[in-house]
């Protein structure tokens, strides 16, 4: 006779092996660490330092300032005005043309630093005042001076003929400093608020929105043609109108909820206007002189008064630092004629 057969035990397997029985919890976290908001990282103040290659490095990298040039409208706009409107009371001399003093002066605004070769010929004479780009000049020990386009080539320029005009600089007396530095950080968040918004609306997310719907489809076929229908108003077929028939659908039922449009909106248009206040307070230029539509239904105060204040306290001292070149030439070949609003009065005959 068999022996009768053991029971087999029973165990009773979870369908998801090691799913907790704890209900979830709401979970926040952050992770980074804190960033100040004061360093200056992008165009941080290094110092100036002796290079082994025999000249010192500007305290602050000039490729920075030359990119941010543009990029901004007010804040390159404010640089031209200011050029423009010493190109404009600057009286041409043979030594030294409109064209290379607006190179030159463009220079001192941006960089803080402008320079001039002079050119003379084998028996010393004097034949003219070449510019040399202030973002590729370096200075070395004993007035010495560089010309370094790129890390490869090099050239020191011929001793004692090298003009040199900074805007001092309360750390140092190598290199001059443009007095802007610390609008900066407005200017670039000013740029990256329009790019942000320029890739915002390229990626289409400015029309974003959710379509929920909770009505019951009483085909599958209802879904795959709305689907299709919101595909195709998107790229070329944006802005097309669209149908939908729900039949017995709920008020509620379908439900279209935009994706913090308004926000992004409210943000980008706060942003720009303080960051573009922040920018003329750092140039001390009149909004009027910088063709801003003024919000306040009194406008911004007369514009010429405005100008010949702006003349006076910001063009002038310019004038004065330019006019150092006479100095050191020996002769007067920066000349400026007063400032006027009205017609310019025809230049004077050459002076040598």
């Amino acid at each position: 006779m068999s022996e009768p057969v053991a029971a087999k035990p029973r165990v009773r397997v979870p369908a998801i092996m090691g799913q907790s029985s704890e209900p979830a919890r709401a979970e926040a976290f952050s992770f980074g660490d804190p960033e100040p908001v004061t360093t200056m990282r992008d165009v941080f103040y290094e110092g100036v330092w002796l290079s082994p290659n025999e000249w010192y490095e500007p305290p602050v990298p000039f490729d920075v300032l030359s990119k941010s040039y543009r990029a901004t409208a007010h804040h390159g706009s404010a640089l031209q005005v200011k050029r423009n409107i010493l190109l404009r009371t600057f009286k041409p001399h043979p030594l030294l043309n409109r064209q290379t003093f607006s190179a030159l002066a463009l220079d001192h605004l941006v960089f803080g630093n402008c320079y001039l070769e002079e050119i003379r010929g084998r028996l010393g004479r004097l034949l003219e005042l070449q510019r040399r780009p202030a973002k590729y000049m370096r200075r070395g020990n004993q007035n010495r001076y560089f010309w370094v386009p790129d890390w490869v080539n090099k050239a020191e320029l011929p001793e004692g003929r090298t003009i040199h005009l900074m805007e001092p600089d309360i750390d140092q007396q190598v290199y001059g400093l443009p007095d802007y530095l610390g609008s900066l950080q407005s200017a670039w968040l000013n740029e990256s608020a329009t790019l942000f918004r320029r890739r915002y609306y390229l990626n289409g997310s400015h029309a974003g929105f959710i379509m929920y719907v909770n009505d019951e489809a009483h085909d599958k076929k209802d879904i795959d043609a709305m689907r299709t229908a919101l595909k195709e108003s998107k790229g070329v077929g944006n802005f097309k109108n669209l149908f939908m028939y729900a039949p017995k659908g709920k008020k509620d039922g379908v439900q279209i909820i935009p994706v913090s449009e308004v926000a992004a909106k409210d943000e980008f248009w706060h942003i720009k206007n303080i960051t573009r206040d922040d920018q003329l307070a750092g140039h001390r230029i009149p909004p009027q002189l910088m063709g801003i539509i003024p919000s306040n239904t009194g406008g911004f105060g007369d514009v010429e008064k405005a100008a010949r204040v702006f003349v006076a306290n910001e063009l002038e001292p310019l004038q004065q630092t330019m006019l150092e070149i006479n100095e050191r030439v020996g002769e007067e070949v920066v000349r400026f004629r007063p400032y006027s609003l009205e017609e310019a009065q025809a230049d004077d005959p050459p002076i040598r």
